[in-house]
């Protein structure tokens, strides 16, 4: 979802900025202005005045610009924190056992855990995505299950196999997995 609203986000605020700096670069130059844009001609000035005092005895004007403002700083900081998070693990250290390291590609780890564990009984599709440290690594898996499956025996058969395998094939002490399941849409059936 965050990447529909990244995308959507920067579609509007780019097609803004375009739109309102292409007008003032063409108004700029001697263009006429447009219709709707706010003020007459090339040499007027941003706020006249009048609308720089019109709101001045309004108690309820400032409250409001200043809450507007507030909300539009915290939306973009929560927007640019979102986008600057790193999401994925790229690398994942394991131990050798002789005092040096290697390092095992985090997209590597999430292919085979996401092939183990669509391979378990009762699971359409799953995706894995490893999040955390190098050295502490986490896992956020999301099992798609077939109808009539148990969702309980498909957790626990992912946990012995899939993430046991995982963990023990990375060298790693632990490994924390979050587990959403879903069920797969299908037609109904005919009971008779």
């Amino acid at each position: 979802m965050l990447r529909t609203v990244n995308r959507v986000v920067l579609g509007l605020v780019g097609l803004v900025l375009f739109a309102l700096g292409g007008s003032v670069l063409a108004v700029g130059l001697g263009a006429p202005a447009p219709s709707w844009w706010i003020h007459d001609g090339r040499h007027d000035v941003l706020l006249s005045d009048g609308e720089r005092t019109r709101w001045r005895d309004a108690g309820w004007w400032w409250p409001t610009v200043l809450a507007v403002l507030a909300v539009v700083v915290l939306l973009a900081l929560w927007w640019l924190t979102a986008v600057l998070r790193r999401r994925r693990l790229s690398e994942v250290l394991v131990d050798t056992g002789d005092g040096e390291g290697a390092l095992l590609r985090g997209r590597a780890l999430e292919n085979v855990l996401s092939s183990e564990a669509g391979q378990l009984e009762g699971v359409d599709h799953a995706q894995a995505h490893l999040t955390g440290r190098p050295g502490a690594p986490e896992t956020r898996v999301r099992l798609h299950l077939e109808p009539h499956v148990d969702p309980a025996a498909a957790l626990q058969e992912l946990t012995a196999r899939a993430l046991t395998h995982a963990r023990d094939s990375a060298g790693l002490a632990s490994l924390p997995a979050e587990v959403r399941l879903k069920g797969v849409k299908h037609r109904a059936e005919r009971v008779s």
